[in-house]
């Protein structure tokens, strides 16, 4: 079967994967009512197109960070990719270095810092989890330095797992062959099986829950690269991101995988946008899966988008060469949808080119 869009890659992936490592990327918490509202919340939002405009040239460049890119769609971390494919983030790292993109690479990845750099040139960030042992974290971040990465993305929603009723029924654990690389050797034990979901019981015993805002600024004091807060759905958490010190903000429900009933991520950006004031760029990720997702995203203030299944489900069904496909698929449909739009660069996307029904009446400029 021939794929024409990012979705078809879900259904491929159920097929290939088994069910334990399918349901694990797929599923959500809880009710799973945030990971379905991802998604539809998007479809609340209509486009104003503007006609008649010279369209012949399509400028889709964006900075990021001070790092120039040919579009504004990135890769958001996500954890354990060999269970996807045995490439795993290696193909996601190659896929992104060709498309010129950033590939965040997750803390929870079964590739290390190391190995992920020996792929060749490319823009990578480093996802931190905070482990309760402060000098394992400061040991990551070195490393993540040395091998050319070029700013940390901290997770902030995450003193505990959500609860992902999936993986509890499917005991999750990660497949005996495979290992959370980047803490080999560090004596953070391993993720066993357990009459629960294995990670839910690894991340109780690891991760800080103590973690605040103090330790944004702890971390500043560690590393010199950019710091951005993953995790973000409020104006009073945008602002205080900012007073904290961060290069920017990612406006995340961890793909509707920590507290069910939580906005969309495309509900909340608007208001974290504003709070920000344009002192730091906003980044979107959750329920990215169309070009027309892009522009609804940046109309809305976001200065970038992240995917995180669309990656694991290509790699699942075609390792690189499906990353490769959903950065290409996602690009041209976001050309094509600036060029229906009348806007030709990133700039000329305004907030009045989308409708959205949260909206008050609007008032339409007059010419």
């Amino acid at each position: 079967m021939e794929i024409t869009n990012v979705s078809e890659y879900e259904a491929i992936a159920k097929e290939k994967l088994p069910k334990m490592v399918y349901d694990y990327y797929a599923s959500g918490a809880e009710d799973q009512w945030t990971l379905k509202e991802n998604r539809n919340a998007f479809s609340r939002i209509l486009f104003r197109p503007r006609i008649l405009v010279d369209v012949s040239k399509i400028d889709m460049t964006t900075t990021v960070l001070g790092f120039k890119i040919p579009m504004p769609i990135m890769i958001a971390p996500t954890a354990m990719q060999k269970m996807a494919h045995p490439d795993g983030e290696y193909a996601t790292a190659r896929a992104a270095s060709a498309a010129g993109t950033i590939m965040i690479l997750s803390s929870w990845a079964t590739s290390s810092v190391e190995e992920v750099a020996s792929t060749g040139p490319g823009i990578r960030f480093f996802q931190l989890y905070v482990c309760k042992d402060r000098n394992v974290v400061a040991q990551l971040v070195k490393r993540a330095e040395r091998a050319g990465f070029k700013a940390i993305a901290l997770t902030v929603d995450t003193p505990r797992l959500g609860r992902r009723e999936s993986d509890i029924k499917n005991r999750f654990t990660l497949p005996p062959s495979l290992t959370l690389k980047n803490f080999e050797g560090l004596n953070l034990g391993k993720m066993d099986k357990t009459d629960d979901s294995g990670l839910a019981s690894y991340v109780a015993g690891q991760v800080d829950r103590t973690l605040s805002w103090k330790d944004v600024k702890w971390l500043q004091t560690i590393t010199s690269l950019p710091i951005l807060v993953k995790g973000i759905l409020t104006a009073e958490d945008a602002r205080l991101a900012v007073e904290s010190g961060a290069a920017g903000i990612i406006v995340s429900n961890h793909g509707a995988r920590q507290l069910d009933y939580v906005p969309a991520t495309i509900m909340a950006l608007e208001e974290v946008v504003k709070a920000a004031q344009g002192r730091v760029p906003v980044f979107l990720d959750g329920g990215v899966r169309r070009g027309t997702d892009v522009f609804k995203a940046l109309a809305l203030g976001a200065s970038g988008i992240f995917i995180g299944r669309p990656v694991v489900f290509s790699l699942a069904a075609e390792g690189e060469a499906g990353v490769r496909k959903v950065l290409q698929m996602l690009r041209d449909e976001f050309e094509l949808t600036m060029a229906l739009s009348g806007c030709r660069s990133l700039k000329e996307i305004t907030r009045n080119h989308v409708v959205a029904d949260w909206d008050q009446p609007r008032v339409v400029p007059r010419l």
